[in-house]
């Protein structure tokens, strides 16, 4: 079961707010921005929403009035408002569908960021209720989460029940009760369940081992990070085999978690949870943010909740954001402020153009602008900077080699350079060919003159023309431009605007960054410069 779309009219801090997931929506859906923009609202949103058919869940259930859900403080403020549309059908087709099935309040599973680590300890056993009626943990986003002590009693059950069922020793009950449970916990922590206690022996809890001990230490006594992962991964362990065509919503669940946890337990989540089901995340963590980049980036989209934008005065429609290095800059500020800057990409490439930057730090240099737009998207962690001709690109890039190769040791800095290097000597492809044979790997040179060969190539133009409604004049580029490899076009701006039929005045550079807005990894274009740049073709 997957969500498509979910719209809010004055809900909370939402005057007029969609969130359009598209028709493919994907498995992992993660709300970024900074702190007080409204992701939490839009699973308040949810939360209400469902609270229309099933009187809300958690132990709370829904006793907030329109004080806490109506935007205009309208006390006659209902759920009609929000509207969710799931993979198949909206929301009254797939709550029907859900009840026939004996699972309507499993639709949705809910974890708020406001949770306790209390201690556990049990001093007797009593029977728990159904979990497939979802009534423990919170009922809105504000509210306390407390399972862990369900969650044990449930384990527990689990545990004696299959015992019992199959008269098997504790040892083989326990391999197959916590095993899964134990791979994952020991994926983020080290950590792993030795026994699950004994309640008529004053023992109500969890015992754990460290992978590197043989002490045997209870639940109480773990940190509040460790505790944290205890305690999330338990519940959805719990909840998988019940909640298998439903939609998991974790509020937040990065607290008390340093980096590297962060990232291990979004992948620990994403393997307990059935593959049936969606996951919503409202995060700025840095761990869950580098799991969403890397490990997970197939199956997941980010809605980015842009700190300027005028939530409770506008419309607004948010899409899945286009995850080029630009988009990740923004999404990771949030995590980072102004530390932004000081992350180090994985490749850097200097180019010929403008060495110095603009005031405010940004890129002067054409090349490695338009590189930069064309191949943001695939390659997020490649930077492209200019650093003056060709002469000062090889002295500025081995003092740069020198100087982070020892800072940054898994830096790769390359070095590409246009066709037109020879100082007025022609250049050929054997030319070039064997220039990088005698150069160090790290050097690279395009096959075309230089970047405008690119740019202005008729693939690139016609695409440009189409986007933006011109009648491109195909015979009148052909009579002009009859050798796109090998051609100096850096001053032809003014007939290719002639060929796309543009009539009015524009900024050459701004024109050549247009276009490549418009080179795609589908062209030619695209394909033969990947190959150069990265490959070394």
């Amino acid at each position: 079961m997957y969500i498509k779309s979910i719209h809010m009219k004055d809900y909370k801090r939402f005057f007029d707010l969609t969130i359009d997931l598209g028709n493919a929506p994907k498995r992992i859906v993660s709300l970024v921005g900074a702190n007080g923009c409204g992701k939490s609202s839009v699973f308040d949103a949810m939360l209400y929403k469902m609270s229309s058919f099933f009187g809300g869940i958690g132990d709370q259930r829904d006793q907030r009035d329109y004080k806490y859900h109506s935007l205009l403080q309208n006390p006659d403020y209902n759920s009609e408002k929000i509207e969710i549309i799931f993979s198949h059908g909206d929301i009254n087709h797939v709550v029907r569908q859900a009840r026939e099935n004996g699972k309507g309040k499993s639709i949705i599973s809910f974890r708020s960021s406001f949770r306790h680590n209390n201690t556990l300890q049990i001093r007797e056993s009593k029977s728990v209720e159904e979990i497939i009626n979802n009534n423990y943990g919170a009922s809105t986003s504000s509210a306390l989460d407390q399972r862990i002590e369900e969650n044990y009693r449930r384990l527990l059950a689990k545990y004696n029940s299959y015992r019992d069922e199959n008269d098997l020793k504790p040892s083989d009950t326990k391999a197959h009760i916590i095993g899964e449970l134990n791979l994952s916990l020991e994926n983020c922590l080290s950590l792993s369940i030795d026994n699950i206690g004994n309640v008529e022996g004053n023992q109500g809890s969890l015992y754990f081992k460290k992978n590197d001990s043989d002490t045997v230490f209870d639940f109480n006594v773990l940190s509040a990070g460790e505790k944290e992962v205890v305690d999330i991964l338990l519940d959805i362990y719990l909840r998988k085999d019940k909640y298998s065509d439903s939609i998991y919503i974790f509020d937040e669940p990065e607290l008390h978690l340093n980096t590297f946890i962060q990232r291990a337990l979004l992948l620990e989540i994403n393997k307990i949870i059935p593959e049936n089901c969606q996951i919503w995340l409202a995060t700025h963590s840095i761990g869950f943010l580098r799991a969403l980049q890397d490990e997970l980036k197939d199956d997941s989209q980010i809605i980015y909740f842009d700190h300027k934008n005028k939530w409770a005065s506008k419309s607004y429609v948010l899409y899945p954001s286009t995850l080029d290095r630009f988009m990740w800059q923004n999404i990771f500020s949030t995590a980072l402020d102004d530390l932004t800057t000081l992350i180090c990409p994985e490749t850097i490439i200097y180019c010929e153009g403008r060495a110095e930057p603009n005031a405010n730090g940004s890129e002067r240099g054409l090349d490695a602008i338009v590189l930069n737009k064309i191949f943001a998207h695939k390659y997020p962690n490649v930077l492209f900077v200019s650093s003056g001709g060709s002469t000062e690109l090889d002295q500025r890039s081995d003092i740069a080699i020198a100087i982070f190769s020892k800072v940054f040791p898994d830096l790769e800095i390359l070095i590409l350079k246009d066709r037109d290097m020879g100082s007025g000597r022609k250049v050929t492809e054997e030319d070039r060919v064997k220039y990088l044979e005698i150069n160090k790997e790290s050097h690279r040179v395009l096959k075309r003159f230089e970047i405008e060969n690119y740019l202005y190539d008729k693939e690139v133009l016609k695409n440009y023309c189409q986007q933006n409604d011109y009648d491109f004049n195909e015979d009148k580029y052909d009579s002009n431009f009859t050798d796109i490899y090998n051609q100096n076009l850096k001053d032809s701006t003014g007939i290719i605007k002639s060929c796309c039929n543009i009539s009015y005045s524009i900024n050459a550079e701004i024109f050549k960054q247009n276009l490549a807005g418009c080179i795609d990894e589908s062209m030619h274009v695209y394909i033969e410069l990947e190959d150069v740049i990265f490959n070394r073709a």
